[in-house]
């Protein structure tokens, strides 16, 4: 019954819904000493939970069948119920947040197209020949997301240490996304999408994530010059260390809960810790 609970859960993206919130919490109480506003909050909650269940609604059957797989697989009525669900609640909380339109419509466009390759359209189709960078625009959607448009809706100035943090959380991002993508880089051969991933050899891959790694912890390092305390640093640069040691790892163990519970999780990691202890 629990593994049930779990299942939905996290198999329905509450779950990574709720990662995005908490990390939209945390760039600006962290960076500006402030909540962020609801509204914003409710839009990116629903906006994750349309963008992933249309993400799984149209991901085929995989060539190393998991967990996961077999459940989106059973739930395609469900996926598609929880997309309509997302894509009204985002627009209600669009409306509310209309001074700031072409911020959101191009949160939303860059959304829909890592999605749109999936699309069973001639259109679409072609998309997934030229997706080489599918790894690094995806976290380039998720950085836009959970920094740069709460710090556009705060309008907030930019400087040296917002730069630092966003950069940092995008080689977070983007080295977590790599691991991803060397799971999935049969089917995404087989699907004909191709990425960097694809392309790289192993030891390519390998120098691709350590050099994202070496930048996100040099980025946090970094902000101890702009003045923001060692425990600060040090709760940010806690999922670093942790999905360093889960590397190697992570190569052999294609586990459901390791990917979609911890990897997913190491993104709002810090955050948690910040929103637990609100040092």
């Amino acid at each position: 019954m629990f593994r049930k609970i779990i299942d939905y859960f996290v198999f329905s993206s509450l779950y990574i819904a709720l990662c995005a919130v908490l990390m939209v919490w945390q760039t600006t109480w962290l960076l500006l000493g402030a909540a962020p506003s609801d509204r914003l909050l409710g839009f990116v909650f629903f906006s994750t939970i349309c963008s992933y269940n249309f993400h799984w609604y149209l991901t085929p059957r995989s060539a190393s069948p998991s967990r996961r797989v077999q459940w989106t697989n059973h739930h395609k009525a469900l996926h598609f119920v929880l997309y309509l669900t997302g894509v009204v609640g985002a627009c209600v909380y669009f409306f509310y947040l209309l001074p700031y339109f072409f911020a959101l419509c191009f949160g939303a466009f860059l959304t829909f197209l890592y999605s749109a390759p999936k699309i069973p359209h001639p259109i679409f189709h072609h998309l997934r020949k030229i997706a080489v960078g599918k790894t690094l625009f995806l976290a380039f959607v998720w950085v836009y997301v959970t920094t740069v448009l709460p710090l556009i809706v705060a309008g907030a100035q930019w400087n040296v240490s917002f730069v630092l943090f966003t950069t940092g959380r995008f080689f977070l991002i983007y080295a977590i996304c790599i691991i991803f993508d060397y799971r999935d880089r049969q089917d995404d051969k087989d699907q004909g999408i191709r990425s960097l991933i694809t392309l790289l050899s192993e030891k390519g891959i390998d120098r691709l994530f350590w050099l994202s790694m070496t930048l996100f912890f040099l980025c946090n390092i970094a902000l101890a010059f702009y003045h923001y305390p060692a425990y600060y640093i040090f709760l940010l640069v806690i999922p670093g260390v942790i999905t360093t040691a889960l590397y190697r790892p992570s190569k052999r163990n294609f586990s459901d809960d390791l990917y979609y519970i911890v990897l997913d999780g190491l993104m709002m990691f810090s955050g948690l810790l910040m929103f637990i202890f609100r040092i």
